[in-house]
């Protein structure tokens, strides 16, 4: 798949980082995790740090593709409001779902702490009513938000023009947020643990995969054969080509970066990122070297060459739209981007065995707005039942949550 348009701003900043080998003999693992992106390393190094025997091999060069493309604010709020997943699901696993989801930003503080700039820094949210008639219902999200111990506070119209500079009707603000260079955090993860034993490989492309009840058998372009005990797709957004059944929409998102701003001009912009209720929504956040990254515009367009022609237009766009709700920034792209992402139903992600394929291949599908911090949760949940060990989340985040 073409997952990205125009100039993604974590390429052009970090290049080629390391060097990975191609696969170019067989290969025999316990574990071969497909897909070389910040989910596939995520996943990896949390099950390379439990003694695990991993192997990864990614089609790509490793990051380059949908990693390369995030904005990475890395959220406990699901694009779907705890009010409507506790409708869907029940109260315990809505609220159970958005505190992993706070958990998980914690714990990839924890990753970010033991590897070498990543520009891992906390932050707060802001998420404010796109208009008047929001507002009912952001306040019923905040009331049940709180009630499970999520920290967070009600802004008035006149804090937020006075604290941030931005004109809305009112706002949750959150404490738990943060951000990360993705691709960087990518690169240096599969790196270390290359250093520490693991293999890994890039510019391999699996073609087939056979799964029996004792071993997963892949096949390469190339014709190698790997032989695992499990297999874990991490591919993105192209992991729906191994699944018969329809799981989620593909969409294009839009971001642009700017130059480095300077702190008067930033604001509480530095420490807080913001975005909107309307959908598709727009949203901002820093970075370490003082840029803000703006996103949204979505749109429906799945064709890379449409994709490729929108990505301009979509930035002045993007530059309209954050002058109308902040007047006193008067921001000028640096580089724009486009790339896919996709939407679940619900909101949340897909992690587990799917029936098509039986319990020794597990799918890692981290799709919608925050699939780093999913990334996260759902390293823990495939580790879980490799080793077969209970977790809270397994029946929520599996393909079987649409049987209820």
């Amino acid at each position: 798949m073409d997952l990205k348009s125009g100039y993604p701003f974590w390429a052009i900043r970090n290049g080629l980082m390391h060097a990975f080998p191609r696969l170019e003999r067989d290969l025999r693992c316990e574990i071969v995790v497909i897909g070389g992106g910040i989910s596939g390393a995520l996943i990896a190094d949390e099950l390379a740090a439990h003694g695990h025997d991993v192997a990864v091999i990614e089609q790509r060069d490793i990051g380059w593709g949908s990693t390369a493309a995030s904005t990475a604010l890395l959220q406990y709020e699901i694009d779907t409001h705890l009010i409507d997943l506790c409708k869907q699901y029940g109260e315990a696993d809505g609220a159970l779902a958005y505190r992993a989801c706070a958990q998980a930003i914690d714990d990839l503080g924890e990753v970010a702490r033991g590897l070498r700039d990543v520009d891992f820094r906390r932050s707060a949210s802001l998420y404010y009513a796109s208009k008047p008639g929001h507002i009912p219902v952001l306040r019923e999200e905040a009331a049940l938000r709180s009630r499970h111990g999520l920290r967070l506070r009600w802004l008035e119209a006149d804090a937020l023009e006075s604290d941030y500079g931005l004109r809305a009707p009112g706002g949750i603000l959150s404490e738990c947020a943060a951000s990360v260079d993705p691709y960087r955090m990518a690169q240096r993860l599969l790196a270390r643990l290359q250093r520490n034993g693991a293999q890994v490989f890039d510019r391999t492309k699996v073609a087939t995969m056979r799964a029996t009840q004792r071993s997963v058998e892949l096949r390469t372009d190339d014709g190698l054969r790997v032989r695992a005990e499990h297999a874990v797709i991490c591919a993105g957004y192209a992991a729906q080509k191994w699944i018969d059944q329809r799981l989620a929409r593909n969409r294009s998102s839009y971001a642009f970066v700017t130059d480095p701003l300077h702190k008067d001009e930033l604001q509480a912009l530095d420490t807080t990122m913001v975005w909107e209720s309307a959908r598709p929504y727009l949203y901002m956040r820093s970075t370490g070297d003082g840029r803000l990254v703006v996103g949204g515009c979505d749109d429906a367009i799945d064709l890379p060459a449409r994709r490729d022609r929108r990505v301009e237009s979509k930035a002045r766009e993007l530059v309209k739209k954050v002058g109308q709700r902040f007047a006193r920034l008067q921001l000028k792209p640096a580089f724009a981007w486009a790339g896919t992402f996709a939407e679940t139903s619900d909101g949340l992600p897909w992690f587990g065995p799917h029936e098509q394929h039986g319990p020794r291949v597990q799918f890692a599908m981290a799709y919608g707005g925050n699939g780093i911090t999913y990334s996260m949760i759902g390293a823990g949940l495939v580790r879980a039942r490799i080793e077969r060990r209970q977790h809270s989340l397994a029946r929520l985040f599996s393909f079987e949550r649409g049987e209820r």
